[in-house]
């Protein structure tokens, strides 16, 4: 959940005619039909197509939105089981892009013969009928702080007034979506899509937050499940409400213990560079000593970079917690850390400016206007409790730095937009999460996963009496991250067959960070 820019689509705005809050459900009303999918050739052997639902389900006749959908049809169409649908995260991320960018990467020769494979975009997200609390992109990222995360209070004062100013922006301009985004609403959309296409029980993959619209599906419509993944796993109990009161004073990122998982997968970091030797940039000495040495100096006093900016201790963190998810990044981390290091060298801060233009470099940017400034903040402030002053952000956030250094604070202040945020969704699910689905459900955790932590999914795996867990013992978030093609064996198999890996199931992963090339 570290903030991010993906690969979008433009989309257009709903008409906004007021942001207050919806009148009180009208109950026992019949449910809404399934939308007609109207499939055309949208390119690379891609279908798509527009749905259009409720923009309340408790008003199956009133008022619609519309769902930007897309498939990849089956390659052996004589066998095809039906649709796998897939949610790649975020909230606020586009399943159309990802589908289209790397959805048939994903899955087996075999899975891809006999589903077709079909994502959307949630509801009040990108080419769906979007959320929309600016005119444009650039007045959107202007709400934002400049800095990546606050370190002084200083910081913390000028970052709780750019929250304050994009919830006074959706709040004037955001209109009725704003107060329909809890996910409960699109596991709804997701059970009329699978009408829709005619299947009938449900085929879900989904990745990060995309496991918490799993389970909500799950506990929701525990009859129509044929065969659920959910890989890089969301504590549901723990994002929603808290327990024992926690969702009164503790923001709910710090309720999924996100800075353990973080914390714990830094540690990994340092550990494999260390072993690594010469193939990690950052391993001459201790790279954890290194590492407290070099957020010392920083906190001093910033590098100054060729291009006369400064990096500063607040980047460090931010990007240092943000590359835990994907071990892709970590050459890189270590490169720039490396070159900050040595930044009194005539080399280093030419060397810190080309490592940090690569790291930024690889997430792709957006086209037109992408409200993932506000899209991901409608979800999850709706789908959870938090406190209601941003006070309890900058305690919090204090304590998660000192549990565990350097990543408390990005970790924290993530969510801080929740204590303003001013949409509210009636219909959100908040439990019980202990439905049992007529088929079980497969529960991936990865050992060292930089968001979404392990235990989540032995949490997860408890809670489902009808669930089994799958431990890939690798790094990086969700096993699109952290890969092992033993993972990919058990997920497809049980995709075609809805029969789950053997209980204790672990797998390795493909690649160890770090680890020397093997020998020819």
């Amino acid at each position: 959940m570290i903030r991010r820019l993906a690969t979008i689509v433009t989309a257009t705005a709903v008409a906004a005619a007021t942001a207050a809050a919806p009148p009180a459900p009208a109950r026992g009303t019949a449910p809404p039909a399934a939308p007609a999918l109207a499939w055309v050739d949208c390119q690379d052997g891609f279908e798509c197509a527009t749905a259009r639902v409720p923009l309340d389900h408790d008003r199956p006749a009133g008022p619609t939105i519309r769902l930007a959908v897309v498939r990849l049809p089956a390659t052996d169409p004589a066998r095809r089981i039906g649709s796998l649908f897939i949610n790649p995260g975020g909230p606020g991320e586009s399943g159309v892009e990802f589908l289209r960018a790397a959805g048939p990467a994903l899955y087996s020769a075999e899975v891809r013969a006999r589903f077709d494979l079909v994502s959307f975009d949630p509801r009040g997200v990108l080419a769906s009928s979007p959320l929309r609390c600016f005119d444009t992109l650039d007045q959107a990222l202007a709400s934002r702080a400049p800095i990546p995360t606050p370190v002084t209070r200083a910081e913390e004062r000028a970052w709780v007034r750019h929250d304050r100013a994009l919830a006074d922006a959706c709040a004037k301009r955001g209109g009725p979506i704003m107060h329909h985004m809890a996910t409960a609403n699109v596991a709804r959309d997701l059970e009329l899509l699978r009408r829709a296409v005619g299947d009938r029980q449900l085929t879900f993959a989904g990745y990060s937050y995309g496991s918490y619209l799993g389970q909500t599906y799950a506990n929701l419509f525990p009859g129509r499940v044929r065969a659920i993944v959910i890989d890089g796993i969301i504590d549901p109990v723990g994002y929603a409400t808290g327990r024992a009161g926690e969702g009164r004073t503790v923001p709910f990122q710090l309720r999924q213990r996100q800075d353990q998982g973080v914390h714990e997968t830094l540690q990994e970091f340092f550990r494999l560079c260390d072993l690594g030797g010469a193939t990690c940039a950052f391993s001459a000495g201790d790279p954890r000593r290194r590492f407290a040495r070099l957020a010392a100096r920083l906190r001093a006093a910033p590098v100054r970079l060729p291009d006369g900016s400064a990096y500063t201790y607040n980047e460090l963190v931010y990007n240092t917690a943000a590359a835990m998810s994907f071990p892709e990044f970590w050459p890189l981390l270590a490169q720039l850390l490396d070159a900050l290091d040595s930044a009194s060298a005539p080399a280093g801060p030419a060397a810190a400016r080309r490592a940090l233009d690569a790291l930024r470099a690889g997430p792709a940017g957006g086209a037109g206007y992408p409200n993932v400034v506000e899209g991901g903040p409608a979800v999850l402030c709706t789908d959870t409790d938090n406190p209601r002053h941003a006070g309890a952000w900058a305690r919090t956030a204090r304590a998660a730095d000192r549990r565990h250094p350097y990543v408390g604070r990005p970790v924290t202040w993530y969510s801080s937009i929740c204590a303003q945020w001013p949409g509210r969704d009636r219909d959100r699910y908040t439990g019980p999460w202990s439905a049992a689905t007529a088929h079980p459900v497969l529960v991936v955790g990865t050992r060292f996963d930089g968001q979404t932590r392990y235990q989540n999914a032995v949490i997860v795996s408890r809670l489902l009496p009808n669930a089994r867990l799958l431990t890939n013992h690798g790094w990086g978030h969700t096993s699109r991250m952290a890969r092992s093609a033993c993972v990919d064996r058990h997920t497809s198999r049980y995709l075609l067959t809805t029969r789950p890996p053997p209980a204790g199931t672990v797998c390795g992963p493909d690649v160890i960070p770090f680890a020397p090339p093997p020998a020819g």
